[in-house]
């Protein structure tokens, strides 16, 4: 007993509680020390679960309920909402004889799923809309956007659309589809997870092969150095100061913080999507890919079969496609390229800004259709050059807009770039921020690997003993702890 008081005396569990409680301006995010303790736990009662299956899938979604909870609050209980809702919607569709009752049941299911996205994603931005054309004061409402809602709205609408389609039959055990939707790797910035693809897996018991193993530790240290070595230091350290006072830095220097920029966001973001699927593989279940080297892209129509595949697969299937896809004649292919790509830019935010961003977008993928059917271009390695020239430095200019958050910080850049450039102060910039350009440098060159070297490096991984894999792992956090700033930095995609 004397033993036990010792060992806790010094223990603060007051502080210890307060990390289990929601703190708006502490998410509980991957790369943090408190998410590392705590998944190393929920692992060590996971894995005594693995032959209970209905005690396994309820632990799970308790704990990704927790999670959600850490990151949003009450708002969880929308997460909860959005199941029940969907799960019953679902069966109805399924069951119902009557074509015309199964389209109003889908009608419902729309209007309440994205009725409650529109509420907290965009009703100040139709309302300030309103006011801005007609000149009539209206209430800005304080509304907290839920960490994710974009994304397991998403999710849970193309399930019950699959099930309207008859592509899927619906689960008939709540907790089964509760465990699909809130499966807490993927829960808050993607994957967005199709039912066809998860669902197939929740009865089978968990196998993990040495493959699996090495492949997840080595995206989960990948997923970890993108984000806490390279997005947030060259983030805090260069593209911020950049983006938030334009006019104060030549056009060189702006330009090398878009450059840094369109790095910072692909590691950000496919740092987390590796994190997920390389957490979801520890625990058994295999997600999609979400990126494949975009950067690599020759053209603006392979950048987007290669970033965030699985919301460009996702707009393309349910949105895309019904619009008429090809089906309808060429301007309609188009326009319908157009219509998908400016409501795929909404999505990721309630900006006009974030609507340009899809609409360049959309308006490119519609002029390199155009282009290749009329001109046929060759396949050979200097027009492939010129391609990946182009394509990547229209990705960066659109990118402007995507950070700039205003049309006015974003013109300032431009104009810096294309006004001030002085390309005389390139030596003087590169030496006063050598650390920041390092990584940069880096990030882009460990990019450009081909996908070959990755799968190598995997299966490399893969035979490797649990010592060697957990001393990579090891090496990993010690190098995050290392170049972390103080403060710990939200993913960016969090916001969407």
């Amino acid at each position: 007993m004397d033993f036990l008081r010792t060992l806790f005396a010094d223990v603060d569990f007051g502080r210890l509680a307060s990390q289990f409680a929601y703190h708006p301006k502490s998410p509980l995010i991957f790369n943090t020390g408190f998410f590392l303790l705590l998944f190393l736990g929920f692992l060590g009662v996971y894995q005594l679960l693995r032959n209970h299956h209905r005690a396994r899938l309820l632990y799970v979604t308790a704990f990704s309920l927790f999670f959600y909870y850490k990151s949003s609050g009450l708002y969880f209980l929308l997460l909860v909402f959005s199941t029940v809702v969907e799960f019953n919607f679902a069966c109805w569709i399924a069951d119902s004889p009557s074509p015309a009752r199964r389209k109003r049941l889908l009608t419902l299911s729309l209007l309440v799923n994205l009725g409650m996205l529109f509420f907290f994603k965009y009703t100040n931005f139709f309302l300030s809309g309103f006011q801005a054309l007609t000149g009539q004061p209206v209430p800005v409402l304080r509304v907290l956007l839920p960490v994710g809602i974009s994304f397991y709205t998403f999710q849970t609408l193309s399930y019950t659309l699959d099930v309207y389609r008859r592509q899927i039959k619906p689960l008939r055990n709540i907790w089964d589809f509760a465990f699909f939707v809130s499966f807490f790797p993927q829960l808050v910035a993607g994957p967005i997870v199709r039912a066809s693809d998860f669902i197939p897996q929740i009865p089978k018991k968990p196998f993990i092969s040495r493959a699996d193993m090495g492949r997840a530790v080595l995206l989960i240290a990948a997923g970890l150095f993108k984000k806490a070595v390279i997005s947030d230091y060259i983030s805090l350290n260069y593209v911020e100061r950049i983006f938030d006072m334009p006019t104060r830095y030549s056009g060189i220097e702006n330009l090398l913080g878009v450059y840094g920029y369109a790095l910072q966001i692909y590691c950000d973001f496919s740092g987390y999507s590796d994190i997920a699927i390389g957490i979801a593989l520890l625990l058994g279940y295999k997600l999609p890919p979400n990126f494949l080297s975009p950067y690599q892209s020759t053209s603006i129509t392979e950048f987007w079969r290669r970033w965030h595949i699985s919301l460009s697969s996702w707009l393309r299937d349910y949105l895309y496609i019904p619009l008429g896809g090809n089906r309808k004649g060429v301007f309609r292919q188009y326009l319908n390229l157009f219509l998908t790509m400016l409501l795929g830019g909404l999505w990721h935010g309630a900006s006009l800004t974030f609507v340009l961003w899809g609409a360049l977008h959309g308006a490119a993928l519609a002029v390199d259709k155009l282009f290749k059917q009329i001109f046929k271009p060759a396949d050979n390695w200097l027009i492939k050059l010129l391609g990946w020239v182009i394509t990547f430095h229209f990705v960066c200019f659109c990118w402007i807009f995507f950070r700039a958050g205003t049309f006015e910080v974003a013109s300032q850049v431009i104009h810096q770039i294309t006004h001030n450039l002085r390309p005389d102060l390139l030596p003087q910039v590169l030496a006063s921020f050598r650390a920041v350009f390092t990584l940069v440098a880096l990030g882009y060159l460990l990019h450009a690997l081909p996908d070959g070297f990755t799968f190598r490096l995997e299966g490399f991984m893969g035979r490797r003993s649990v010592v060697t894999q957990a001393v990579v792992v090891t090496v990993i956090i010690w190098l995050v702890i290392q170049v972390k700033s103080a403060e710990i930095q939200p993913f960016i995609y969090f916001q969407f």
